[in-house]
């Protein structure tokens, strides 16, 4: 048996409690598809019954599935979903949840991630430590996070409950990310306030040559420097893309920081805030954009 088979054995008995008769759908892009027909076949290999759907790219992270996609989704009792960009924060995603699917969402994956970094972290210890995080998010009142050049940008959650993403889903309609590990909350809206500086990764353009500054005022991000920061501007677009819906805390001992942010958000010492919507998790911001910043090694004052 070959590495990526092992692998996919592996996570399959360790993070998941599912009857070889469930029936799973992988949900993949074109620019996935290559992979997603290798995890397919995988699955399949390990007498699973998976099925696969290709569908155009989403151009952005929180970009809403072809209606198409959507309800097939419906017709299973897991979906991974493979793709370029991430299907975590869409309606499609929290409806399938609702009809008791499981949704698994792996955007940016590649073949070095499910045998390298985060994907080979001891899972057990990855759950404690995300519970024991998230436990800490729900009971703060404000979080602070101090980065280069003495910035500070104050996010108030009291009342809001964090989300674990352990990575483990033994229960049935689970959802989060594979590979795992993170603790995440929606702060309250309009409030947040200061500046951070963005040092590690940002979705949709990965690694920073240099840091960006953020400034937020009354929860909205109100400009970015540089060119890296005009991109996300972009990607944002002037309405409420723009306003800040998440911070989340890595908790995966074997994260690495490439660029790739679906596995640079799970590694120690950092942390990251969105941008977009967060209905899905607490939240009242409902668009068609969700975008991670990352920073490497902050400092955190909790206020409980």
């Amino acid at each position: 048996m070959n590495k990526f088979q092992e692998t996919i054995a592996k996570i399959m008995i360790n993070n998941f409690s599912l009857d070889k008769s469930t029936a799973i759908l992988v949900l993949t892009d074109k620019s996935t598809v290559k992979l997603g027909q290798k995890f397919r076949a995988a699955l399949v290999k390990e007498e699973y019954l998976a099925d696969i759907v290709i569908m155009e790219d989403r151009t952005k992270s929180g970009e809403e599935p072809p209606k198409e996609a959507a309800e097939k989704m419906l017709n299973y009792g897991l979906v991974f979903c493979l793709t370029k960009h991430s299907l975590t924060h869409t309606v499609a995603r929290k409806n399938a949840n609702s009809n008791g699917i499981g949704v698994i969402t792996m955007p940016g994956i590649t073949e070095d991630m499910f045998l390298e970094g985060a994907m080979s972290a001891d899972y057990s210890l990855v759950k404690k430590e995300t519970l024991e995080m998230t436990t800490k998010l729900t009971n703060a009142k404000k979080v602070i996070i101090s980065t280069g050049n003495e910035l500070k940008l104050t996010i108030p959650v009291e009342g809001r409950k964090g989300v674990p993403s352990t990575g483990v889903f033994k229960e049935k309609a689970a959802s989060g990310n594979l590979p795992s590990g993170e603790a995440y909350i929606a702060p309250i809206e309009g409030i947040a306030e200061g500046k951070i500086e963005i040092n590690g990764s940002i979705a949709g353009i990965g690694l920073l040559d240099s840091p960006v500054v953020l400034s937020i005022e009354k929860g909205r991000l109100v400009s970015a420097s540089g060119e890296s920061g005009d991109q996300l501007l972009s990607l944002l677009g002037m309405d409420d893309g723009r306003m800040l819906c998440e911070l989340g805390i890595g908790t995966n001992h074997a994260a690495r920081l490439t660029g790739n942010i679906l596995e640079d958000e799970k590694a120690y010492n950092t942390i990251h805030v969105a941008f977009g919507s967060n209905h899905t998790f607490g939240g009242t911001i409902k668009t068609n954009v969700h975008i991670d910043c990352v920073t490497k090694e902050p400092e955190m004052e909790w206020e409980f």
